[in-house]
């Protein structure tokens, strides 16, 4: 992605948490860790890419990740899950838009935001026409 820019990592964040959740104090326990919304969790088992790490609370599996965009020049789009391939091309369409990478175990429940970043062409650009939607079209 070559218009990669406002880069925030939050791997401080993680191990701060994952920290909590082993310390011996037990400031976090494993379910206020691992407290994924089942939607969340539905999203990642069906556009979560593969990540290469394995699940860091129980070692239970491999974690997927999530690509959500947001942006005012998206329109009704934002906030929607978007493949890596797909953020590739969205970064020639549009002026600008946020992405938040979050990584998902199915299998425990953890979650966590690991990256945020900017993309896009740097042209303000007009949000695209409303399309409708099948709430529109069937209320």
């Amino acid at each position: 992605m070559w218009s990669k820019r406002e880069s925030v990592d939050y791997a401080l964040q993680r191990r701060r948490t994952l920290a909590n959740l082993r310390s011996r104090v037990r400031s976090l326990t494993p379910a206020e860790a691992c407290d994924a919304d089942p939607l969340l969790i539905r999203a990642a088992l069906h556009h979560g890419d593969l990540s290469a790490t394995r699940c860091p609370v129980n070692d239970c599996g491999r974690l997927l990740l999530l690509h959500y965009v947001f942006g005012d020049q998206l329109g009704q789009y934002s906030g929607r899950i978007k493949s890596p391939a797909e953020l590739a091309e969205m970064e020639n369409e549009f002026g600008e838009f946020k992405v938040c990478v979050v990584e998902v175990c199915p299998e425990c429940g953890w979650n966590h935001m690991i990256e945020s970043y900017v993309l896009g062409d740097g042209k303000k650009r007009r949000p695209p026409r409303r399309q409708p939607t099948v709430e529109d079209i069937y209320g």
